[in-house]
């Protein structure tokens, strides 16, 4: 379990970390959290479900946090379960609330009313990219270099079987500045690094890179970090501090 929740509470959707952080990095993350609406109840998953990696991305709020503070860095992350609604999704599409996920059925996004969807983008969605969206405004306005960073972790194997070999991801879309550096710096340590894998920005259904990187005009970049790597504290400091190091050379090498 990310957090300890409690079942008569429900949390911000919006988690803060080094809020005035002064790195030109404003790290986001769309899947940090587990937590499901008190009114959902467990929306038939079991806790098993609610620890893997389809209702979360297991271990990246804890390595983004210490990675955040490591850079001092601005990191707003997502609190909900992305089965109940999925914040890098556009509201609308079938995998914005998934009734099934990697052949699990999600009962509870089964049949739902449209009014129930409009109140989980409402309540959750909408509150977590307009934190994303002011805070780039008012970098913005203050003159400020900015790279938005979606930060991600992924699972080394699907329910398919089908392996992935890479222990980190660098994913852009058609501008590739930023996204040349990283992989160029990141290739060069300990990792098996893939370039848009194992995904690419899906600019039929993807939000947050599209809509705030690229609609903004802003330099954008997405990290995917394989599960297995920061499923645990040890690893999730460890890579915290390789990635600081990366995170530093492509600011140095990008003159900010």
């Amino acid at each position: 379990m990310l957090m300890p929740i409690d079942k008569y509470f429900d949390p911000s959707p919006v988690m803060n970390v080094c809020t005035f952080g002064a790195s030109p990095f404003l790290l986001v993350s769309d899947h940090a959290g587990n937590a499901i609406p008190c009114r959902l109840g467990d929306m038939g998953l079991s806790a098993e479900d609610l620890d893997d990696h389809i209702a979360l991305d297991i271990g990246i709020f804890a390595t983004c946090n210490w990675l955040a503070q490591r850079l001092d860095a601005h990191y707003i992350a997502q609190a909900y379960c992305r089965l109940v609604i999925d914040c890098n999704r556009q509201p609308g599409v079938p995998t914005s609330m998934p009734e099934v996920s990697d052949g699990r059925a999600v009962v509870g996004s089964q049949n739902l009313s449209a009014s129930e969807r409009e109140r989980r983008v409402s309540e959750i969605f909408h509150p977590y990219h307009e934190a994303i969206g002011e805070a780039l405004d008012a970098r913005t306005i203050a003159g400020r270099k900015t790279v938005l960073c979606a930060m991600h972790s992924f699972t080394r194997h699907m329910a398919d079987g089908v392996a992935r070999p890479w222990d980190i991801g660098v994913i852009h879309g058609p501008s590739s500045e930023v996204g040349d550096i990283f992989f160029g710096v990141l290739a060069d340590g300990e990792f098996c690094v893939g370039r848009n894998k194992p995904y690419g920005v899906d600019y039929d259904n993807d939000y947050t890179i599209p809509v705030h990187g690229d609609h903004r005009q802003i330099r954008s970049i997405g990290i995917e970090i394989c599960q297995d790597l920061i499923n645990h504290d040890s690893g999730q400091r460890r890579c915290a501090a390789i990635l600081e190091t990366a995170f530093r050379t492509v600011a140095d090498q990008l003159g900010f």
